[in-house]
């Protein structure tokens, strides 16, 4: 597992490849990616085919508009698996259980130390729960 604190307005998406690096630090490559639609950028993908991880990710709907807009030139849409997709509940689920914990929901705290500590307890806690 690994886990990287960034500001709380920063974007998903940019903290994605730091993320994966630190996987990769770790000796681990996630055989499957399950993203959002903040994932759905076209360099994210690409990163992701390079470091030859497969992923299933739904395109934005101004993605779509764009690439149908050009007509033969749009090339064709990327994979999506609906079922596959379906799996990201457990995803939602575990962001849920660290909102459960208030010091965690509400980012009080006065120091990004303190909040990383209370995020790793946290984790640990949930980890260790049958």
């Amino acid at each position: 597992m690994a886990l990287l604190l960034s500001a709380g307005q920063a974007g998903d998406n940019p903290r994605l490849v730091p993320l994966l690096d630190a996987l990769a630090q770790a000796g681990y490559r996630p055989a499957h990616l399950l993203a959002d639609k903040a994932y759905s950028h076209p360099s994210t993908r690409r990163e992701l085919r390079r470091r030859r991880i497969r992923y299933t990710i739904p395109e934005r709907f101004d993605q779509v508009q764009r690439r149908k807009d050009k007509g033969s030139a749009g090339g064709r849409p990327p994979q999506f698996d609906p079922g596959l997709y379906k799996e990201r509940n457990t995803v939602e689920r575990g962001f849920g259980r660290f909102k459960q914990w208030r010091g965690i929901a509400t980012r009080y705290d006065k120091y990004a130390r303190t909040y990383l500590g209370g995020v790793l307890l946290a984790a640990t806690v949930i980890l260790a729960r049958p």
